[in-house]
C-alpha cells in the first residue's frame, strides 16, 4: 500500500510540475533571477498562511540543526534551480531544457542506487532505457526545430550549460531531501514542505532586498505595467500549485518510495506536460509523441514491478500526508 500510495503522490506532483516551463517563456522580458525571487516570495507567503495554525507545534519540533538543512534545500531545489531552468529556458527554448531536465529519473537512480531497499542496478536497466527512449522521442522533432532558430552560439551554449547545471542541482537536491526526510522522523510530508518553504520565501526575499540595495538591474526591467500584473499572476499560480501543493506531493512521494523509484517519478512531470501542451494546442498526439508516451509509462511500470520484487522498506519508516 505505502508504494501504491507514493508512485500515486508522484504522478500528482508530476501533473502540477508540468507547467513549470511555460513561466519563463511567458515572462521572457523579466530576468531569470527576478523570476525566482518573486515565484519564491509568493511561495514563502503561501507557506506562512498555511504554517499559522500549525505554528505552535511546528516551533515545538524544530531544532537548530535542522536550520541549515531547510535553507540548503530551499537554494538547491528551489531558488538556485529555477535561476538555472530560466536562464536556460530563455536562451535556448523548452525543448532542449526539457530534454536535458528529462535525464532527472536516471541520474536519481544511479545517485540512489546503494539504498537499502533498492534493487540491483542491472535490473533496472531497461525500464530506464525505456524512459530515456521515451524522453528523447518526445523531444526529438522540437530538437531539430530549434537548430532552424537564428541563436548566437554563446547563448546556444550558456543556455545547454545551464540546463546541465540545473539537472546537477536539482538531482543532488531530490537525493538530499529524500535522506533529511527519512532521517528525522518529527515532521509529517506537509509539515517538512511547508518548513521548506518559509526558508524559501525568506532567502528569495533577502536575495531581492540585496539586489535592490546594490541597484542591480537584474531585478529592475524596463517593462511595461501591464506585464507587471502578468508577472505576479503568473508566478502566484506556479507559488501555489507548482510550489507548495507540488512540494506536498513530492514530499509525501519520497517518504515512501526508495530514492532509485522516486527519482523516476520526476518522469510524470514530462508527461503531463506534454499533455498540457495537446490541450492547449487541440489537437492529439503523432505517432512519435504516441510512442514516447508509451515508452516513458511502460518505463515507470516496469520499474515499480521491480522494486516491488525488492525487500520493502521497514514499517514506521513512512508517515501519512496530512
Amino acid at each position: 500500500m505505502s508504494m501504491k500510495q507514493g508512485v500515486m503522490y508522484g504522478g500528482l506532483a508530476g501533473a502540477v510540475w508540468g507547467m513549470v516551463f511555460l513561466g519563463p517563456a511567458l515572462l521572457s522580458d523579466f530576468p531569470p533571477l527576478l523570476l525566482s525571487c518573486g515565484r519564491f516570495l509568493l511561495y514563502g507567503l503561501v507557506s506562512l498562511l498555511m504554517a499559522l495554525p500549525l505554528a505552535r507545534g511546528l516551533l515545538r519540533k524544530l531544532v537548530w540543526a535542522d536550520v541549515p538543512v531547510l535553507l540548503r534545500l530551499a537554494l538547491s531545489g528551489n531558488i538556485i534551480y529555477f535561476v538555472l531552468l530560466a536562464a536556460a529556458i530563455q536562451r535556448v527554448g523548452i525543448a532542449p531544457t526539457s530534454l536535458i531536465i528529462g535525464v532527472l529519473p536516471l541520474t536519481i537512480t544511479l545517485l540512489g542506487r546503494n539504498e537499502a531497499d533498492a534493487p540491483p542496478l542491472r535490473q533496472l536497466v531497461w525500464p530506464l532505457l525505456a524512459i530515456l527512449a521515451g524522453i528523447l522521442c518526445i523531444n526529438l522533432e522540437a530538437l531539430f526545430n530549434v537548430e532552424a532558430r537564428s541563436l548566437p552560439l554563446f547563448d546556444q551554449l550558456f543556455g545547454l550549460g545551464c540546463a546541465l547545471l540545473a539537472l546537477a542541482c536539482w538531482s543532488w537536491f531530490a537525493t538530499d531531501n529524500a535522506c533529511s526526510m527519512k532521517r528525522q522522523q518529527r515532521f509529517n510530508s506537509n509539515e517538512w514542505s511547508l518548513l521548506i518553504g518559509l526558508a524559501t520565501g525568506l532567502l528569495a526575499g533577502l536575495i531581492w532586498l540585496g539586489a535592490l540595495a546594490l541597484d542591480l538591474d537584474v531585478v529592475q526591467p524596463q517593462v511595461a505595467a501591464e506585464r507587471w500584473h502578468s508577472f505576479w499572476v503568473i508566478n502566484a499560480v506556479l507559488a501555489v500549485v507548482a510550489s507548495w501543493l507540488g512540494y506536498v506531493f513530492w514530499n509525501a512521494s519520497a517518504r515512501r518510495l526508495p530514492l532509485t523509484l522516486s527519482g523516476q517519478m520526476v518522469v510524470f512531470e514530462t508527461f503531463f506536460a506534454l499533455v498540457y501542451g495537446f490541450i492547449y494546442l487541440q489537437r492529439l498526439p503523432n505517432l512519435l509523441e504516441l510512442l514516447a508516451i508509451v515508452l516513458l509509462l511502460g518505463g515507470v511500470c516496469a520499474s515499480v514491478w521491480r522494486h516491488s520484487q525488492a525487500p520493502q522498506v521497514a514499517p514506521g519508516s513512512a508517515q501519512a500526508l496530512s
